[in-house]
């Protein structure tokens, strides 16, 4: 009876106010009982889901998603099959579902996104972990990174760190991001975004994604092996001294990961950390040292399989501030810091899925200008600008499914001398 309370209101809130909605609610489905050990059926009889509805401007039930990777959820059941479901509107065309934890697989996830649905729809219930995986920080990340828009809706709960809700494009960020004693009330977010389908708007589509990369990111990719015709993005910079290219590396925790740090030494420098076989390379220069400024950086990598409150295989290259002033703070959780570094990050990663990010001071987001990305392990550009000039910076995470070897660099986009002045970043 509840569940039927529940879905009418719903529909009666689209057809009043002529609106979709999506909502993430419980579903209880019959599924017939089998004695077989492998049968997925509970003993009642019944499954109980993680779902999303989805209600027209009519107030037709027009989809229904059953969230396929539960994340401690003793009250739902894993659906018997993957579920690939999407919804056309008559005003943005395609719309694909997920949910909360699905957004680090590849069912439904990549799945969608190989089909060719550009626009996701993303309840969560998301507990916020630094340094890599805060809500706002993963929600843009995978916007750059899967080149789509998402609208994701997190819980407020001080008690489980969960905060964080944003409309996403390739283009734009639109976020909040609450600080512990806010009150936990809602926050309604709007923004103007692009149409992405592109069987809705036909070409019009690459049309208005080039003049809006113009204005905020460029994203260039290329599986052929082969760069653009501009060049390369950056001419490989040695390290500045025999002691950068050997730097003596540690061993730290991160997020429940062994990472192989690098500490950075000096105001400028050119550094590699590598996990095994998998390598990252980093060019920095600090700008306008801080006076009594006391904090410690590092280039980070690690390459294997997260194994704690999910499993999941990870490549990842990362630069943070460690929490003290030796290598063992590094990787602990920071939420603050006073350095403005230009940074640029690279990595060659066996994986297509490469989602990149940059987390500022205070939970700010930073919206890189430029990700470049090529197969066969070369970097092409779409423009360049002597390094003085321009600023660099990028967090590159990966969820390994599919095995290909591919370079991604983020750099912010430059200004010529005598232009606008240089935009500075605290990176944490």
């Amino acid at each position: 009876m509840w569940l039927f309370q529940v879905l009418q209101r719903l529909s009666c809130i689209a057809r009043r106010y002529k609106l979709y909605v999506v909502a993430n609610m419980a579903d209880l489905q019959p599924c017939p009982l089998k004695t077989h050990p492998s049968s997925s059926c509970p003993p009642d009889g019944r499954w109980q889901f993680n779902t999303n509805v989805v209600f027209s401007s009519d107030g037709q039930l027009v989809a229904r998603y059953h969230k396929q990777n539960l994340y401690f959820e003793n009250s739902f059941d894993t659906p018997p099959q993957p579920e690939i479901i999407t919804f056309d509107t008559p005003f943005a065309g395609k719309f694909g579902l997920l949910i909360c934890f699905d957004i680090l697989f590849h069912e439904p996830t990549v799945t969608l996104v190989e089909r060719g649905v550009r626009q996701l729809i993303f309840p969560t219930a998301w507990m916020n972990q630094l340094p890599l995986l805060d809500s706002i920080q993963f929600q843009q990340a995978f916007s750059l990174g899967a080149n789509v828009t998402l609208l994701a809706a997190n819980i407020r709960n001080d008690r489980l760190i969960m905060t964080g809700s944003g409309i996403y494009t390739p283009f734009s960020a639109t976020y909040h991001h609450a600080k512990t004693g806010d009150p936990e009330e809602g926050r309604l977010l709007v923004a103007r975004v692009p149409v992405l389908d592109p069987l809705w708007v036909g070409q019009s589509v690459a049309m208005e994604e080039g003049v809006a990369k113009e204005k905020s990111m460029s994203y260039r990719a290329t599986d052929s092996g082969s760069c653009h015709q501009e060049g390369c993005l950056f001419s490989r910079t040695e390290p500045t001294s025999a002691a950068d290219a050997y730097s003596t590396t540690s061993t730290s925790s991160m997020m429940y990961d062994p990472f192989t740090f690098v500490l950075l030494k000096g105001t400028k420098g050119s550094l590699n950390v590598c996990d095994g076989t998998f390598c990252c390379h980093l060019q920095y220069q600090q700008q306008l040292p801080q006076v009594n400024s006391k904090e410690l950086y590092a280039l980070g990598a690690f390459a294997g399989t997260h194994i704690v409150n999910g499993r999941y295989a990870l490549q990842v290259c990362t630069l943070v501030r460690c929490a003290g002033l030796n290598a063992a703070s590094c990787g602990q959780e920071v939420e603050e810091a006073e350095t403005k570094m230009d940074f640029l990050l690279e990595g060659t990663f066996e994986t297509r899925y490469v989602y990149p990010s940059v987390l500022a001071s205070h939970m700010v987001l930073e919206q890189p200008e430029h990700l470049d990305k090529s197969a066969h392990g070369r970097c092409c550009h779409h423009q360049w600008c002597p390094a003085h000039v321009c600023v660099h910076y990028v967090c590159l995470s990966s969820m390994a499914q599919k095995k290909r070897n591919a370079l991604y660099v983020v750099r912010k986009s430059c200004s010529v001398k005598g232009g606008p002045a240089l935009k500075q970043t605290q990176v944490t």
